[in-house]
């Protein structure tokens, strides 16, 4: 599973709200608005890194960083149509 590359779905874009303050996840249903945790995620969700790859990112940034929790929140907005997690060969 590390090494599946999210993607974000076709209609579905993070975008920065100005006047919230804060990343959007905007989609034909509604607009989703993720913690910052979850916006740092997403803003890396770029169809060419691996879930891994995000991983070592994050903790570049932040000091705690587990992958279990950052491939649940994948899962789960897998799970809601809002991305896609493309496995890869590596």
């Amino acid at each position: 599973m590390n090494t599946a590359v999210p993607r974000l779905r076709p209609g579905v874009r993070l975008s920065y709200d100005a006047v919230r303050g804060c990343h959007v996840l905007l989609h034909p249903e509604g607009v989703l608005i993720p913690n910052d945790t979850a916006s740092a995620v997403l803003v890396r969700c770029d169809g060419q890194s691996s879930i891994a790859t995000i991983v070592e990112e994050l903790r570049e940034v932040y000091e705690y960083v587990d992958i279990t929790e950052v491939t649940d929140l994948l899962r789960r907005l897998a799970a809601d149509q809002l991305l896609t997690l493309e496995q890869t060969n590596g």
